[in-house]
């Protein structure tokens, strides 16, 4: 009966944590269109924020089946900083280069607020 309170609270803990980050990407895109990126470097790092997002979710997908040992990781805490850890895989990814969806989207926020 334990493991099943706490797998259920994992669960519950996980799907507040993903609708939290997906709550911030829609406040973060509902600011790209209320004006409130004045300048190129903010409409730069808004665009490197959204690559970020979206690899996050790629690997986050790629992630989602990967079973560990128990010897050697696994277990609960490997289940929460997973999607942490994936987070950070994207932000490096984006600094590293990405793949191009940054400045894709900087140019259109740039094309936007000048027409």
């Amino acid at each position: 009966m334990m493991i099943d309170s706490t797998n259920a609270l994992m669960a519950q803990a996980q799907a507040s944590a993903q609708y939290g980050s997906q709550n911030n990407v829609s406040n973060r895109a509902s600011q790209l269109t209320d004006g409130h990126i004045k300048t190129e470097a903010q409409a730069r790092k808004a665009g490197q924020e959204f690559e970020s997002m979206f690899l996050g979710q790629m690997l986050s997908h790629m992630f989602a089946g990967i079973e560990t040992n128990e010897t050697f990781g696994g277990g609960h805490g490997e289940t929460m900083m997973r999607s942490l850890l994936v987070d950070e895989y994207a932000k490096e990814m984006t600094r590293a280069g990405g793949i191009g969806i940054a400045d894709a989207v900087t140019r259109e926020i740039l094309k936007v607020q000048e027409g």
